[in-house]
């Protein structure tokens, strides 16, 4: 008996009752993907490498789950906006609600948890997956929602359709439980195997991805849990706030991640490579997207900073040093000469001071390059330190 080529091995075929081989793959062109994680990697330890302040990261993470949360439901058609998810996370996680759309974001906001960095000082090591971890995923992310063929967390035993027409023609996945069980043991095997945690963490978070949404083993969540479990190992393994956000981007890409799975599935010889070259790009958009994120808020911690010392050397008085300070969190909201009198965030440092005095006030921080004048108002300068 003759050791199996690696080529060979690159694709795994599971035979099942009703819906004949099921293929896990891990055959894709190396060099349409390579260069490109490489490129993240190398731009992801930079990233790494910025100081980031505790009070930062955390407005970073709060910021990129709402954005994420919003993102990954919108997919899957729920109709809140991002404001109204933002809303909805500042209230208490424990809250129940009779409606769909908000309920699906109370449960994600939860699940999200998992994604939490290691502590730190643990040795980063693959993040093995389980059928109950994944089970787990779907029951916290379906939770207390009315589905006619749907139990959290429980596989299905009926007949579901992928995609449409417009995304290069629906897909059915396995049919029932009796093809879907055997197929989710065969997948958590593939998935831990030493094969595939060869090809490093990057490429196997986008195949447990690509495979659990193949299977496609729930009646309801199935996209939600295929992001989650993709953003969990990678968060495992140390990459952070890229994993989280990468849920938004493929909602403003929705079409191209539609079509990317579509011609994956139908690929020739289990060929990949079409879901790994859009998942390649998805990152890289998220990294910079990260990058430019820190960048703004290193940005205003140092405004901050620079504010309170132009305060100490008398540039600034403390009332144009207040205002500088409340319109920091808005770094690119315009207010009027008007507003400083009228809008309840300016009106108390305002209320007792004359039109004049407040124009004087306005003239000095403009000339300062403090404030910058648009066709509207004034707006905070951003690059008041260049």
């Amino acid at each position: 008996m003759t050791d199996k080529t690696e080529d060979e091995t690159l694709v795994t075929k599971v035979m099942t009752f009703k819906s004949g081989k099921v293929a896990f793959s891990r055959r894709y062109q190396r060099e349409a993907v390579g260069e490109d994680l490489v490129r993240f990697k190398s731009l992801f330890q930079a990233l790494a490498a910025l100081p980031i302040l505790p009070g930062l990261a955390a407005q970073l993470d709060t910021d990129l789950i709402r954005r994420s949360i919003f993102g990954t439901a919108a997919i899957e058609g729920n109709p809140l906006t991002e404001e109204q998810v933002g809303e909805l996370l500042a209230e208490p996680a424990s809250i129940h609600l009779r409606e769909r759309a908000k309920q699906e974001i109370v449960n994600l906001s939860k699940a999200y948890e998992l994604l939490a960095a290691p502590s730190a000082g643990r040795a980063r090591q693959p993040f093995l997956v389980t059928e109950p971890f994944v089970q787990e995923i779907n029951r916290m992310i379906t939770a207390d929602i009315a589905h006619k063929h749907h139990s959290p967390g429980q596989y299905r035993d009926h007949k579901v359709e992928v995609g449409n027409a417009d995304h290069g023609g629906a897909y059915v996945p396995p049919k029932i439980r009796a093809d879907i069980q055997p197929l989710m043991t065969s997948f958590v095997d593939w998935i831990n195997s030493e094969e595939v945690l060869r090809e490093g963490v990057l490429v196997r978070a986008a195949l447990a991805h690509y495979h659990l949404g193949l299977i496609h083993p729930f009646g309801d969540g199935n996209g939600r849990t295929a992001r989650l479990l993709e953003a969990v190992i990678l968060v495992q393994e140390g990459y952070r706030y890229v994993p989280v956000i990468i849920s938004n981007y493929y909602y403003k890409s929705i079409d191209d991640y539609f079509i990317a799975f579509r011609e994956a599935e139908k690929g020739s010889e289990g060929d990949v490579t079409p879901f790994l070259a859009f998942y390649v790009r998805i990152l890289m958009s998220s990294l910079l997207d990260v990058q430019n994120s820190i960048h703004f808020y290193i940005r205003l911690f140092a405004l901050r900073d620079y504010y309170r010392h132009s305060l100490e050397l008398r540039e600034v008085t403390r009332r144009q040093y207040d205002l500088l300070q409340i319109l920091l969190p808005n770094l690119g909201k315009e207010f009027t000469l008007k507003d400083l009198h009228l809008d309840p965030q300016f009106a108390p440092l305002y209320r007792e001071v004359s039109e004049k005095t407040a124009r004087r006030d306005l003239e000095r921080m403009e000339n300062r390059k403090f404030l910058l004048r648009g066709e509207k108002g004034y707006r905070l300068n951003p690059f008041a330190l260049g």
